[in-house]
């Protein structure tokens, strides 16, 4: 009797810890074993047990790793060049009073008394004048888009809960990066059936909602790869391998993700040349997007399953909202909120004006575009090294961003009545992508080292969420402001400098979030006693070999 209590209260401490109940057929064939083999299982279930109660997670392989970059390279565009650039040229061919390109050959000016052909004319009038009529409001297609992408993020915000659980606690959660993948990229195919501007808020939400969550989960992997690499708690001395490793992960999947930005944009170019028929075309344009989306799901097979210690049921309803304990992560996600405003109105407002009042040449723009999204991927890299050499945390990064950000408004801002030369377009235009790559790769690991472990589902819900909402902002002000560029680069200026002295003077730091979250503790200090778990056995000291 004492022998089959002890075996019951050894079964319930296994399912307590692994979140599953050994069956009968595997007690009996357990009893079976020889005593070597079943030695061999307990020692292997008792390993998997710890490693979900102490947080350990093993170190990502090579496959996991390109997987999570090819994700950012399938996505990254959706926010950069799609819901901003492709769905308003659809949303005003639609509402467009001709649908004949053919008189649009002629020549006019601009208010700046540039010549200009007709066609580009008519097209930023589509883009900016108030063409869409909806309870009495008069709205240009930039606004009608900037309303729909508001509605997505309302629409994502009920999920930011249900989404938290299921990432941290959920037994599948690689379902949600799959389905929300899914559900997003076949948003993107069927924009072009029906005519009408009033059902693009249903497109553009459901593909805004379904961004937000794959986001989430996209981040929540980078968390579970650091801690792969360092452990879930280290010492003081060792906190910068941390920092290396997470830094450069972020900032290879931000290039990843401008080469796919590059890509996209190179592609939309070659739909829209000499095209008589540019609806037909940017829908096929639409409908690659959705293809190239559906592509990066194949990172969904290389996503962590959860090491389930509570299950969904027995976490607190509020349990997203844990985050709002811990200071440093607050201060992280208003900073998060300031970048991407700032570096979206930018995009936004300095694109509007080349259109409208310089009056580029299409072919300018693909040069613009591609030398925006692919410069970061040679700029960020070799920053890398630099970061290393001045000891550089994620705060100090994200200050170089910001920095750039105010030299590209404040100098947009300064000679907004002088007509700009093309070459320091293109060189303010590399410049402005650094700071935008710099901001997104870096605010990100500042977030994650402000993540407790075990809740990175939960922070990250509210990263991708906090993040859309500054994008949305700064496209919503940039389309509002249409044709005045000296306001939308200072709103911008302000924006980046709130951002910096929020970071000088909030005293927020990488160490004291990862202090806070528990990935820290004093070298005097005595950790686990279990070997690897705090200390550098299991530190990516070769990370550069692995990730290159």
């Amino acid at each position: 009797m004492a022998a089959a209590a002890a075996a019951e209260r050894k079964h319930e401490a296994l399912r307590d810890y692994q979140g599953m109940s050994v069956s009968e057929e595997d007690q009996e064939a357990n009893e079976d074993m020889p005593d070597v083999h079943d030695a061999a299982v307990k020692i292997e279930r008792a390993k998997g047990a710890y490693m979900a109660y102490s947080g350990l997670q093993e170190k990502p392989s090579k496959l996991e790793i390109w997987m999570w970059y090819l994700y950012e390279m399938c996505s990254h565009f959706i926010v950069t060049t799609v819901v901003p650039v492709v769905f308003p040229l659809i949303i005003s061919e639609i509402v467009s009073k001709t649908d004949d390109h053919d008189d649009d050959q002629g020549w006019g000016q601009t208010p700046r008394g540039i010549a200009c052909m007709l066609r580009e004319i008519k097209l930023y009038d589509r883009l900016t004048h108030t063409s869409i009529s909806k309870n009495n409001l008069n709205l240009s297609a930039m606004e009608w888009t900037s309303i729909s992408w508001a509605i997505g993020l309302i629409l994502a915000s009920p999920l930011l809960g249900l989404i938290s659980k299921q990432l941290d606690h959920g037994y599948n959660p690689q379902l949600i990066a799959g389905a929300a993948t899914t559900i997003g990229s076949l948003f993107c195919l069927p924009v072009g059936f029906i005519k009408t501007p009033y059902i693009f808020p249903f497109y553009i939400a459901a593909i805004v909602a379904s961004y937000i969550v794959a986001s989430a989960s996209h981040t929540r992997q980078l968390g579970l790869m650091v801690r792969g690499y360092t452990g879930p708690t280290l010492k003081l001395s060792q906190f910068p391998t941390r920092r290396g490793v997470s830094g450069w992960f972020s900032v290879y999947a931000t290039a990843a993700g401008g080469l796919g930005s590059a890509i996209f944009s190179a592609f939309t170019y070659h739909m829209l040349r000499n095209k008589k028929d540019p609806f037909d075309s940017l829908w096929v344009v639409s409908i690659f997007s959705g293809l190239k989306w559906l592509v990066g799901m194949l990172h969904v097979v290389t996503l962590r399953p959860v090491a389930i210690t509570n299950t969904t049921s027995s976490v607190p309803k509020s349990y997203f909202l844990s985050l709002f304990k811990y200071p440093y992560a607050i201060a992280s996600l208003i900073v998060i909120f300031m970048s991407s405003f700032s570096s979206t109105c930018i995009f936004t407002g300095g694109l509007l004006f080349l259109l409208g009042q310089l009056c580029l040449r299409p072919i300018f723009f693909l040069y613009f575009w591609l030398i925006y999204f692919i410069f970061p991927s040679f700029s960020m890299p070799l920053l890398q090294p630099l970061q290393h050499v001045i000891k550089a945390d994620a705060v100090r990064m994200q200050l170089l961003g910001f920095l750039l950000a105010l030299l590209t408004s404040g100098t947009g801002f300064y000679y907004k009545e002088k007509n700009w030369q093309r070459h320091h377009v293109l060189l303010f235009a590399a410049i402005q992508s650094t700071s935008a790559g710099l901001l997104h790769a870096f605010g990100r690991v500042l977030l994650l080292d402000c993540t407790t472990h075990g809740k990175e589902g939960a922070f990250s819900v509210w990263h991708s969420w906090v993040k859309a909402l500054g994008t949305c902002a700064g496209f919503a002000v940039a389309s509002a402001i249409s044709g005045n560029v000296s306001t939308a680069f200072g709103v911008s200026f302000l924006a980046a400098a709130s951002g910096i002295l929020i970071l000088i003077f909030g005293n927020i730091s990488d160490v004291g979030g990862a202090m806070a979250a528990g990935h820290l503790h004093e070298d005097s200090e005595k950790g686990s006693p279990v070997p690897g778990l705090d200390t550098s056995i299991i530190l990516k000291e070769h990370a550069h070999e692995e990730t290159a």
